[in-house]
């Protein structure tokens, strides 16, 4: 592959777009998560829920930040390198993105403040309903992102004149095929990332000996909740895998590292796919059962990578590698889940020092599910920036070799510097604990509890003074 402007535009979008899906999914999760503790504090009148949504709410608060700082940078680039991908497609595109302002980022603007700064001061139902709004205004953000982006994967509902695309119904531009599988498989795994992170967070803090009840409570929150989703992603999977081999047939095939144009596949456990060649370096497979995952028929067929004209196959190793990066996250994730059920059931969740603390260190594991899940994805629909419509090496603006790789080095240093700091606030702000959260007087006299953002601000302001 020819490192070229377009390579390197590409390189630039997907370094930047893979900070940005990291803090979205971990904010559908966290705002769902604040408003299910304030929904428990409503419902029981147990003050350890509301403390542990103050502690959370502040978590969720730089990374709510930090998503719409790296989701604005996105956009900038559609005009910067990717012009050509406005002007072809922009009239279906440009309003799915509108849609998800007018709707999801009003819906957060209007009750976030609430959400942040209503502690104390607005009455405990109306904290909850601003905490759920600001919940659905992220889900509702991820439905518009998506039914953009599966568009792209499998356009439906336009009609093309001279090489524009102009949407002709709305209902199968939204609802596209891939749409309802790829939101349901997203929507699951920014939940479940968020569960493995929080019963990672209270893990951590049993291990400490440090918020004894709060930590427990996250555990089994965090644990309950992954005992449902793991599983649900697994059936979610196989569904969406089924759909790409009757949509997206080559990434299914780069997926799969699956050659023949018409043979049984089996599934191919590890190998190093060669392009050049055609063929997978150091194959360990197992025959028939790659047709049998994918169609559920042992001696299925489904077309292979050489059934495909070479300028029409995506780049193998990317999708094949990421696939089974994403896979082997989630049997980790399972397999963590699955054992903390056993421990739960036998009444020893909490005795376990081993199980407690391979808990602690799971908190990376859906991130990188994720990432990897969106590489396969996007690499996979490649050459294709919109499937069958614009190719991405003609979507790209006229911009010379050395401005595009002037500013690939300039996002690469500020987003390691900038969203680096951020990460480690966001560490520290998990390390202080849900008990970290009254002020005192200069006098040293007890003062009101601070607001989640008050806390946030005053802790990185003494940590810069």
């Amino acid at each position: 592959m020819e490192l070229d402007a377009t390579l390197l535009a590409r390189i630039q979008f997907g370094f930047t777009i893979t900070w940005h899906i990291i803090f979205p999914a971990f904010t559908i999760g966290t705002s769902a998560f604040v408003a299910t503790l304030l929904a428990r504090h409503l419902w029981t009148g147990d003050e350890r829920y509301k403390q542990l949504a103050r502690y959370w709410t502040k978590i969720f608060a730089v990374s709510f930040a930090m998503g719409v700082v790296s989701g604005i940078v996105l956009s900038y680039q559609f005009g910067t390198n990717w012009s050509r991908f406005s002007v072809v497609v922009g009239n279906v595109v440009g309003p799915l993105i509108g849609y998800e302002v007018l709707t999801a980022f009003f819906l957060e603007a209007t009750f976030l403040g609430v959400m942040l700064f209503g502690w104390n001061r607005v009455p405990d139902w109306l904290h909850f309903v601003s905490a759920l709004m600001v919940a659905v205004g992220t889900l509702m953000s991820a439905f518009w992102i998506l039914s953009a982006n599966s568009w792209m994967q499998y356009p439906t509902g336009h009609e093309m004149r001279d090489g524009i695309a102009y949407p002709v119904d709305w209902l199968k531009i939204v609802f596209n095929p891939t749409f309802p599988l790829r939101l349901a498989h997203m929507v699951v795994a920014a939940y479940l990332t968020t569960a493995v992170v929080v019963l990672a967070v209270g893990a951590r803090h049993l291990l400490a000996g440090r918020f004894e009840e709060q930590s427990k409570t996250m555990v089994r929150m965090g644990l309950g909740l992954a005992l449902i989703l793991a599983p649900t992603q697994i059936i979610i999977g196989d569904f969406h895998g089924q759909a790409t081999a009757k949509y997206q047939p080559a990434k299914l095939a780069a997926i799969e590292g699956h050659w023949p144009a018409h043979e049984v596949a089996p599934l191919v456990l590890f190998a190093w796919p060669n392009e050049t060649t055609e063929s997978n370096d150091f194959q360990i497979a197992i025959p028939h059962l790659g047709s049998f995952i994918i169609l559920h028929d042992w001696n299925g067929i489904y077309p292979g990578l050489k059934a495909f004209p070479p300028q029409d196959r995506p780049p193998v190793a990317p999708p094949f590698f990421g696939f089974r990066i994403m896979v082997g996250m989630g049997v980790l994730m399972l397999t963590l889940t699955l054992w903390g059920g056993v421990l739960w059931l036998r009444g020893r969740l909490f005795e376990s020092r081993l199980w407690l603390t391979a808990a602690s260190w799971a908190w990376p594991l859906g991130f990188i599910a994720i990432v990897a899940g969106w590489y396969t994805t996007e690499i996979g629909r490649q050459p294709w920036i919109a499937n069958g419509i614009l190719r991405t090496v003609d979507a790209r603006s006229p911009v010379a070799f050395e401005a595009v790789l002037v500013s690939l080095i300039l996002f690469v240093v500020v987003y390691f510097l900038v969203f680096g700091v951020g990460i480690l606030f966001i560490n520290r702000l998990v390390n202080r604990g849900p008990d970290e959260g009254t002020a005192q007087t200069p006098e040293g006299m007890p003062h009101r509890p601070l607001s989640a953002a008050e806390g946030a601000v005053r802790h990185a302001t003494r940590g810069a003074t």
